[in-house]
């Protein structure tokens, strides 16, 4: 598997999903019903692309932001 982000990309990633989890359970905008899960979800998602530094939809735009 080819990486295709770079550290900046990678670790925006990672404090995005860090933010996302604080909405899903710090307050009460994600506290209950669909958002929760959602914004657990996507940080997931979003956790996982940044620690195998690959990201699906950047593969198929045809986007990197890798300097290799």
């Amino acid at each position: 598997m080819t990486t295709n982000m770079g550290k900046t990309d990678r670790g925006l990633r990672v404090l995005l999903a860090a933010f996302l989890m604080f909405l899903a359970f710090g307050t009460g905008l994600g506290s209950a019903g669909i958002l929760h899960w959602l914004f657990i979800t996507v940080a997931a998602v979003f956790v996982l692309t940044a620690i195998t530094g690959n990201c699906p939809l950047y593969s198929v735009a045809g986007i990197k932001t890798c300097k290799s």
